[in-house]
């Protein structure tokens, strides 16, 4: 089976929303992460390739659109559940045959997405005024911070929704402001210990941690200032900040192989270098991710030398000798988030990850591929852990046709 195949093949057995509904973790049924979102996404990805998938987009947003209003809860972030809704339509509508069917709904999401943005940036502001150390992933990061939500409203402002432009405007500010803050030696985006995820509160130390990553950590915040300063899009001191944070990135890379998961504020604090520890060859974290981010800030300061460095940093994962630690085939931290990130970039590693996920590949399971957790596999039709990340992602590879757009789906990685 070509790649372009399986992706068709993963999208027809995701046609109906009910089954979506069914196979979702219950938690995630309304949010781009694991549920309708995501498959709305997908399906509009498709649109050219027949008029099946289009009728299916508009079905999966409505189903959305109806589960998530007893899911507002969870938050304005682009992975949750309205945020979600609104970031699928925002990428998604433009790849439709007529995008004049959702456009209200459209413009409704970007008007939404933009005050939160503003709320958001608001309360970060008042938390520095008063003096709080750190701050926390909820209000910076990819999955349910300003950075995702930035660069939603960056793709919908240069389309055209002017009711972007003061989310964005706020979020480049905020996010401008936390990469120049230094607390001492603790970054902006350092995270107090009691304020991470209690799962992952429970593997630190006392001192919090500043984070690297692409989901969780600095790069990010810089991957969106670079896109908005590339487009034209920048506040007062955004540019420093890009600069800040590239340095930073560098004065923490423990070797050749890249970035730790995070640094602790004793680490910082002693300006020691952690050792090795976390996932190394993700998406999530690690130096797909990493590399992507830095690639983009090397565009924003044309900055050559940058360039070349982060494109070398994705040539070794493609050497023979090189060990991987991605995990099953999807986008968070198997390899279809490697693909994606090397995708464009460089061969040998995008073939390598493109054979991790063709392998994965079972037609006895419901959406061909599944989800590798702890050893155990689940069938997941979302976008982060599941199916439809994994057929997006084949969908560029197996270059599989598309409506041109401004902003591809990849920009829910903040890879494009």
């Amino acid at each position: 089976m070509k790649p372009g195949d399986a992706a068709l093949a993963i999208a027809e057995r995701l046609l109906d929303p009910d089954r979506v509904v069914a196979t979702a973790p219950s938690y995630g049924i309304a949010t781009l992460a694991d549920g309708l979102p995501g498959t709305a996404l997908l399906h509009a990805r498709s649109s050219v390739v027949d008029p099946v998938f289009a009728a299916a987009a508009n079905a999966h947003w409505n189903a959305a659109a109806k589960h998530a209003v007893s899911a507002s809860q969870q938050g304005p972030g682009i992975y949750g559940a309205v945020g979600g809704l609104a970031a699928s339509l925002v990428l998604g509508s433009p790849y439709l045959p007529d995008p004049e069917v959702t456009a209200t709904a459209t413009a409704r999401s970007v008007s939404w997405l933009s005050a939160r943005a503003v709320e958001s940036a608001d309360l970060y502001t008042r938390a520095t005024l008063m003096g709080r150390p750190g701050t926390a992933w909820h209000f910076y990061d990819t999955i349910s911070g300003l950075a995702g939500i930035g660069r939603i409203l960056l793709a919908a402002l240069i389309d055209g929704h002017s009711s972007a432009e003061p989310g964005l405007v706020a979020a480049l500010t905020a996010l401008t402001r936390m990469l120049t803050d230094r607390g001492g030696a603790l970054p902006g985006w350092w995270v107090p210990t009691d304020r991470h995820p209690p799962v992952v509160a429970a593997r630190l130390d006392s001192t919090g941690a500043a984070d690297t990553g692409l989901a969780h950590g600095v790069a990010g915040p810089l991957a969106v200032l670079a896109l908005a300063h590339s487009t034209g899009h920048s506040v007062a001191g955004q540019e420093a900040a890009i600069r800040d944070a590239v340095r930073w990135l560098g004065r923490w890379r423990v070797d050749d192989h890249g970035w730790p998961d995070h640094a602790t504020g004793q680490q910082l604090s002693e300006d020691k270098k952690p050792t090795r520890h976390g996932r190394r060859t993700a998406w999530c974290y690690g130096v797909p991710g990493v590399a992507r981010s830095l690639l983009l800030a090397a565009s924003a300061l044309d900055d050559h030398a940058l360039d070349e460095a982060a494109r070398t940093d994705l040539r070794r994962l493609g050497a023979e000798n090189s060990v991987w630690d991605a995990v099953g085939p999807t986008l968070c931290h198997g390899h279809a988030g490697v693909l994606s990130c090397a995708h464009g970039i460089d061969r040998d590693v995008t073939e390598r990850a493109a054979s991790g996920v063709m392998r994965s590949l079972d037609p006895g399971r419901p959406f061909l591929v599944t989800h590798m957790e702890h050893g155990a596999s689940h069938d997941i039709p979302g976008f982060l852990t599941g199916a439809t990340g994994v057929a997006l992602a084949l969908s560029e590879f197996g270059e599989l046709p598309a409506s041109p757009t401004s902003a591809s789906w990849d920009a829910l990685l903040l890879i494009a």
